[in-house]
């Protein structure tokens, strides 16, 4: 600092750096670690990371790498937020939803949210949720001058809305005061039920409700254009945007057709959109963005103005990342997910609670839900910033790219004939069943960590037990869970469990000194006990081998050591295992070059990292259920 410059000349004592200096060095490391002997743009490479949507994430952005700057917030095409004032003012709203059939019990759960936090409520109404006769019980006590209301109604959603729209005048509000979302979403209930009977009734219903409302309630929106059937089929981020797209134009034409309708400002100020929120908190905080892009660009080719092109979104931390194993490390989860809406400029934010996907939530995990936004809202002051990562050449890249692959998707959906004849022909279905094979692939080779299920799994914890929640619509497109295909073998265990009274078991038969075992002793355990199968480890040589599974219970083993201990124990361990009784020796290592040699002396699978943790968990299974 000089009495020139007041300023702080931040690195201004170092020289200058470059790209290839850094390629260089990044080579350097390659190489001494044996991973690559790759060089320049090679060496770079090889640290990318592939996501979905052929979207390729480099180690290094710079500014050469990232787009021009969107603009400033409230401004076309609205990626740093919809409203001048993104949510610095008053936060986002802070949005609980509630399921549940007996419209007293809702009752309570509603009110003890709202004195406690929340700024607006989400029942769900009619099939699933509180009947259409009993929304009047529901939202007994509360301000509806105060607190918007948001419905969830399905096929229902006619008789659910005239309900609302009759206590609004009931309570004395004027519905030029009132605010809501009445939740019309036709192509949301073909997507959840395949059954498109209603659909033309529904998209009718959905306008004139529209036209009635935009006319006499400003604050009220009649439409939902709901994402998160294609989240939670396994969809993409990418193919998530596409879709809302195409369902939102599908809205649009309806709501502006023939004349007679709306004009399209006075419609594109009756939807509302609905994104998954997941712990990926980049790809969430670019999807949000790039989704207020896409829309802008759709509503200015329909000639919306720009005061009218800014999208309202609501984001709901998703369920398809929500395990029922070990269901606490789902605070952090939706904690990282309601961050990332945060930073990503959502209007309104619901953090699901953590037990959901075991039943009906009850009081503590609603208080957690609504508390982690009060925490990133009062104590972290996370709203006082409009767009924090904008200006991130990582995230402004990340973005860009999620909005190319998003348009793309929307594009082939238009060219099947739109919304409504892809969800027909089963285009979208067969996409998202496609993108979930991939990424089934990855979870069962544990490329994707679940933590406490897939990883770090606790066998003796006593499982959660919730209420059954009412089942929801079905037949249509399915709902996933991440931890499907490991929830599947923990649920063989647990009947085994009954059935004996314990739980099948792995012997782990650790050879050498305990610095040659330790760390592949510690990958077998987590990787059996992630199917259920208990593990019983212990330090053995070719002598002791056949008395320590002896006396352990267990059916299957496996080796434990370093390679150096292999080469000189193994061959002899496992023909012991196999003479005293193994059904089945497992190596934990690559095989390498000594692969037949082992297997000669009965070692019959080799895991690793990486490997295909469903298969070789489903196989010792079978043979464990089998044994007995």
């Amino acid at each position: 600092m000089t009495a020139e410059s007041p300023e702080l000349p931040l690195a201004a004592a170092f020289p200058a750096a470059d790209r290839e200096q850094w390629q260089r060095l990044v080579a350097g490391v390659l190489r001494k670690s044996g991973a690559s002997e790759a060089a320049g743009d090679a060496a770079e490479d090889a640290l990318a990371t592939d996501l979905e949507d052929g979207i390729r994430v480099r180690p290094l952005y710079t500014a050469e790498d990232a787009p021009p700057l969107p603009g400033p917030p409230g401004f076309p095409p609205f990626v740093r937020a919809s409203r001048p004032q993104g949510t610095a003012v008053s936060g986002w709203d802070v949005r609980q939803r509630h399921q549940g059939t007996d419209p007293r019990r809702v009752n309570e759960a509603l009110l003890a949210d709202l004195e406690n936090g929340v700024t607006s409520v989400w029942p769900v109404v009619g099939a699933g949720g509180v009947p259409v006769s009993g929304l009047a019980e529901a939202l007994r006590g509360v301000y509806l001058d105060l607190a918007p209301v948001v419905l969830d109604a399905g096929a229902e959603f006619p008789a659910a809305a005239e309900e609302l729209l009759r206590l609004y005048g009931e309570s004395g509000v004027a519905l030029s005061e009132a605010a809501a979302v009445l939740g019309a979403d036709p192509l949301g209930v073909l997507a959840r039920t395949g059954d498109d009977r209603g659909l033309a009734d529904g998209l009718a219903a959905a306008a004139r409700l529209a036209g009635r409302v935009a006319e006499q309630a400003p604050r009220i929106r009649t439409v939902v254009v709901d994402a998160l059937p294609y989240h939670e089929a396994g969809g993409s981020p990418a193919e998530e945007l596409g879709a809302s797209l195409a369902t939102a134009v599908a809205y649009l034409r309806e709501l502006t057709a023939d004349g007679q309708g709306l004009g399209v400002d006075a419609a594109c100020r009756q939807l509302e959109f609905r994104y998954a929120a997941t712990a990926d908190q980049f790809v969430t905080i670019a999807k949000l963005r790039a989704a207020r892009r896409l829309w802008a660009r759709v509503a200015e080719v329909c000639g919306a103005s720009p005061a009218a092109a800014g999208q309202s979104q609501h984001a709901v931390t998703s369920t398809v990342m929500m395990a029922r194993r070990d269901p606490w490390v789902n605070m952090l989860r939706t904690t990282v997910a309601a961050l990332s809406a945060g930073l990503g400029g959502a209007d309104a934010v619901t953090v699901l609670p953590f037990d959901t996907a075991l039943g009906l939530p009850d009081a503590f995990a609603r208080r957690i839900a609504r508390n982690t936004q009060a925490v990133l809202l009062e104590e972290s002051q996370l709203a006082k910033v409009i767009d924090p990562a904008g200006g991130s050449w990582y995230v402004e890249s990340l973005t860009a790219e999620l909005a190319r692959a998003g348009w793309a998707f929307f594009q082939e959906i238009e060219a099947a004939g739109g919304q409504a004849a892809a969800l027909r022909s089963g285009m979208i279905g067969d996409r998202l069943a496609q993108t979930w094979r991939r990424r089934s692939e990855d979870l069962a080779h544990r490329r994707e960590p679940i933590t406490g299920v897939s990883e770090f799994p606790r066998l003796a914890e006593a499982p959660l037990e919730r209420e059954p929640a009412p089942e929801p619509a079905g037949g249509g497109l399915p709902r996933v869970r991440r931890d499907d295909a490991f929830e599947a073998l923990r649920a063989r265990s647990d009947a085994l469990l009954a059935a004996r009274g314990a739980r099948p078991s792995a012997f782990l038969a650790a050879l050498g000194p305990v610095a040659a075992h330790t760390a592949r002793v510690a990958f077998a355990a987590n990787l059996f006990q992630a199917g259920g199968i208990e593990t019983v480890a212990e330090q053995v040589t070719a002598e002791t081998a056949a008395a320590a599974f002896a006396a352990s219970g267990a059916r299957i083993a496996c080796l434990c050591a370093s390679d150096a201990v292999y080469a000189e124990q193994a061959a002899e361990v496992a023909a012991a295992l196999k003479a005293a009784g193994a059904v089945r020796v497992y190596l934990a290592g690559r095989p390498g070059e000594r692969r037949a040699e082992f297997a000669a002396a009965g070692v019959d699978t080799f895991v690793f990292a990486g490997c295909d943790a469903v298969g070789v968990l489903s196989s010792a299974l079978d043979v464990t259920e089998v044994a007995a």
